[in-house]
């Protein structure tokens, strides 16, 4: 169950409150009722022993009518200081004075006599009397010659000293409803502070956003990095550590230190978005985009994202190969529909021997290479590059020969059909084009897996490759055709065959020529 933050804020502040306050009320309500049990008991033994000294008091236990002389004084000590009750009795408990005139001449109740009847002790205690439970002070009444003749009990009711304390703990209980209130009060503000901050998300909201922010940065190909004003890293993905060639990069690094040729900082600066720009990382061509981040119109960040051109050029070549084996396909049924229409015309026009021997010529052509092809090259993406290069060297006038020896299995999984196509694609199609100028074309392709290794061997007849080229045909923007430096095909080839821990070897051709052999290891640990 989801809660509300305001709601957890207000709970948890208002149960600390309550338990803060309940305890520290608590507290001292039993400090205020330890206190006042205190004064109102010392306050009723110096009543008592105050009126135990009265030389008047004394002089009445002698008479013959005790009570007249000591009930007034006992009724008017009581009236000024408030007592509950002023008893006065003789040494066997008898009362000669008490708030009940008719319970004058009855023995004391209580059981608590006995301190001071015996032993002459000043004291308090708690009984029960006849008017109910009470903290009483006890004196003994000593006459002149020290013998214990009588003694006083000056009571006040517990609940009377429990309505002083209440007295008292009204005005605490009124400040602590006071700091509840203000506790309150305190939490909502706080629970709209942190809303505002959060941009009005709860906080089970803030764990999926950043939960679903964290596995879209773990999904994105592309490399994000995040920095604040000043210049700290806050957020990089996988792919951006990747493409940096860092081990780790940690937030609060500086992007100086991870990424010395970046223009986030010029970004910050000018608070200006750029798109689109290429820069060269790790002699990788990578595509930069850079967006500032912006609080109330202030540039606080910038978020760049790093995209990998050769993998997008990658891409379009594979569209492109794809492409032509696709118009190749086409050219070729459109090439065959018309030896069709001319195999039906021979044999409308009855001539059954030009016929023949048109079906015997395109049998005796084509018959070896697709025997080859899907009796023993078995995976069906080299069958498909090879089907439409077959089709291609057709449009070009090239003889294409597929080596009788040639075998091959299944491809391993880590060698995908783009990168596939990619290899091999641009070699077959650069050995088409060195051998257009030769009076006779030919390109010849040779494919095994037998050992630890899979290998394409392509062979063509053209002028070869000048030997000034052999150290840069494979860096980007090397090429030989036309003598325009516009080469990116063997630069990418290159760069998916070192992916795949593989190698690639060019030697001339002993006839003339050159030999492109790719090698690819079966294990992709080799």
């Amino acid at each position: 169950m989801n809660v509300k933050l305001q709601t957890k804020i207000l709970g948890l502040v208002l149960s600390l409150l309550l338990l803060v306050t309940v305890t520290f009320t608590g507290a001292y309500a039993f400090m205020e009722k330890e206190e006042v049990e205190q004064d109102v008991g010392q306050l009723a033994l110096q009543v008592a022993s105050t009126i135990s000294f009265m030389p008047t008091v004394k002089e009445a236990f002698a008479s013959e009518n005790p009570s007249e002389i000591i009930q007034p004084i006992a009724k008017s000590v009581q009236g000024e200081t408030g007592a509950e009750f002023v008893v006065v009795g003789n040494k066997d408990g008898i009362r000669y004075a008490h708030p009940d005139e008719w319970k004058i001449g009855k023995k004391m109740v209580g059981g608590d006599n006995s301190r001071a009847l015996k032993d002459g002790e000043y004291y308090t205690s708690r009984a029960e009397g006849t008017l109910g439970p009470s903290l009483r002070g006890k004196a003994p009444i000593i006459s002149d010659s020290g013998e214990i003749i009588g003694l006083v009990s000056v009571g006040f009711l517990i609940e009377d000293i429990r309505t002083m304390v209440w007295n008292e703990m009204e005005t605490i209980i009124l400040i602590a409803t006071g700091v509840l209130l203000l506790g309150v009060i305190g939490s909502l503000l706080l629970a709209r502070s942190i809303r505002k901050d959060t941009l009005g998300l709860e906080p089970y909201e803030v764990t999926s956003f950043y939960q679903t922010r964290e596995a879209i940065l773990s999904s994105v190909k592309e490399g994000i990095i995040a920095i604040d004003s000043q210049g700290r890293v806050t957020m990089i993905n996988q792919s951006a550590i990747d493409l940096l060639g860092l081990e780790n990069a940690d937030a609060g690094a500086n992007i100086i230190d991870i990424f010395p040729n970046t223009g986030m900082l010029r970004t910050l600066q000018s608070g200006k978005a750029e798109q689109d720009e290429e820069i060269v990382l790790n002699n990788k061509v990578v595509i930069v985009n850079r967006t500032p981040i912006r609080e109330k119109g202030e540039t606080v960040g910038v978020v760049s994202s790093l995209r990998d051109k050769t993998e997008v050029r990658e891409m379009v070549n594979t569209l492109s190969e794809v492409k032509r084996y696709s118009e190749s396909l086409r050219a070729q049924t459109h090439e065959y529909t018309n030896r069709m229409y001319v195999l039906l015309g021979l044999m409308q026009l009855g001539n059954t021997k030009e016929a023949t021997e048109m079906i015997e010529q395109e049998f005796t052509e084509s018959e070896p290479q697709q025997k080859i092809i899907f009796q023993r090259i078995h995976d069906e993406t080299t069958q498909a590059i090879l089907t439409g290069k077959i089709s291609k060297a057709s449009e070009k006038k090239v003889r294409f020969k597929i080596d009788e020896d040639s075998s091959l299995e299944h491809l391993p999984e880590h060698i995908n059909k783009a990168d596939l196509i990619t290899i091999l694609g641009n070699i077959v199609d650069n050995a088409f084009e060195a051998v257009q100028n030769q009076k006779e074309k030919l390109v010849e392709i040779f494919i095994t897996d037998i050992g630890n290794d899979i290998i394409f061997s392509v062979t063509d007849n053209g002028p070869g490759i000048p030997e000034d080229m052999y150290e840069s045909i494979f860096q980007k923007g090397s090429s030989t055709k036309d003598g325009v430096m516009r080469g990116y095909g063997l630069w990418n080839v290159q760069q998916i065959i070192e992916k795949l821990g593989g190698t690639i070897e060019i030697l001339d051709n002993t006839g003339g020529g050159t030999v492109f052999s790719v090698f690819l290891p079966k294990e992709r640990d080799r």
